[in-house]
């Protein structure tokens, strides 16, 4: 009998990463410095590990490989999604990253980087890096090798529930005081462009990738459209983000018990508000605030009952 994944997450310490992912989430960190939970993966950089059932113990990788009809045996080599939640307890790097063509030269056949964030919570009057001003590659090496970073970055006010697709090639960066749940392709390249002379704890600038960030750049900057659909259904709204040939992300607002159906899809979900239950074949299955899951291929009827927020996404 088929039953949810649900998947333990593998948290990374980062230079400017807090203490949010405990605080908010109740996760046990090792670090004040953890910036990033990467709930559902099955990158050799950290892989997930599937806490129940009858593959408990296994990674998501060796799931992926051993188990193909679970995820609809699908021809790609490499599970194709990458779930994090990012705690910017400080301002991330000026990073972009490749498409696929660029990264499976450059990159030893690593996929490229499109992403996209669900903003879950931030400060007053936060924002964000997202795009540039350069009209031209000569105008945007001009802006970099004389650190005309005022002029040459955008910046975009955010709010909670806020929504934006990050193509590859997009300058950007997350700020100061902002929880984010990420969604994006399998990856874990990224090119930095400017880091604010920070030093790590040994008191080493931190590796910049100029000449690569240059080639990747999307120039000029070019905004990816992006129109939330809002559908309404008894106890839940369903709200579209993005439908793309990365990936689709939704919002599920659950209120009361609803029920759904999925066969063809699997589908990963992350609970970031609230608390509820699954239940599926007389089994119930709880989910709290920051539970991870995939449904697999051919899961057929489940219910949904409680109060809460999730993300879920497909390829």
């Amino acid at each position: 009998m088929l039953q949810p994944l649900i998947l333990k997450p593998v948290f990374k310490e980062r230079i400017w990463g807090g203490t949010a992912l405990q605080k908010e989430f109740g996760y046990e960190i090792s670090s004040e410095l953890t910036g990033e939970c990467w709930a559902i993966s099955a990158h050799p950089n950290g892989p997930s590990v599937i806490e129940n059932g009858p593959y408990a113990g296994m990674t998501l990788d060796n799931l992926w490989s051993e188990h193909p009809e679970l995820f609809g045996s699908q021809k790609k080599e490499v599970f194709p999604l990458l779930t994090k939640i990012l705690d910017a307890n400080m301002d991330l790097s000026v990073q972009v990253h490749p498409d696929d063509a660029y990264a499976k030269v450059n990159e030893n056949g690593e996929l490229g980087k499109t992403e996209c964030w669900y903003i879950i919570d931030c400060k007053e009057e936060a924002d964000i890096i997202f795009g540039h001003n350069a009209q031209s590659k000569e105008e945007l090496i001009q802006h970099i090798n004389e650190g005309e970073w005022n002029d040459l970055l955008r910046r975009v006010k955010i709010k909670p529930g806020d929504f934006f697709n990050v193509p590859s090639g997009t300058i950007h960066a997350l700020c100061e005081g902002t929880l984010v749940l990420e969604t994006q392709q399998s990856s874990d390249t990224t090119y930095r462009v400017y880091d604010f002379d920070r030093r790590d704890a040994e008191g080493n600038l931190r590796d910049l990738h100029i000449e690569k960030a240059i080639e990747v750049t999307t120039v000029p900057h070019q905004n990816a459209m992006n129109s939330p659909r809002v559908e309404e259904f008894e106890n839940a709204m369903v709200t579209t983000f993005v439908e793309s040939e990365f990936f689709s992300v939704y919002k599920w607002d659950i209120h009361g018990k609803v029920s759904f159906s999925f066969d063809e899809q699997y589908l990963l979900f992350s609970v970031i508000k609230g608390q509820g239950s699954l239940i599926h074949n007389g089994e119930k299955y709880e989910l709290g605030k920051g539970t991870h899951f995939i449904i697999p291929v051919g899961f057929g009827e489940f219910e949904l009952d409680g109060e809460c927020e999730i993300i879920v996404s497909h390829t």
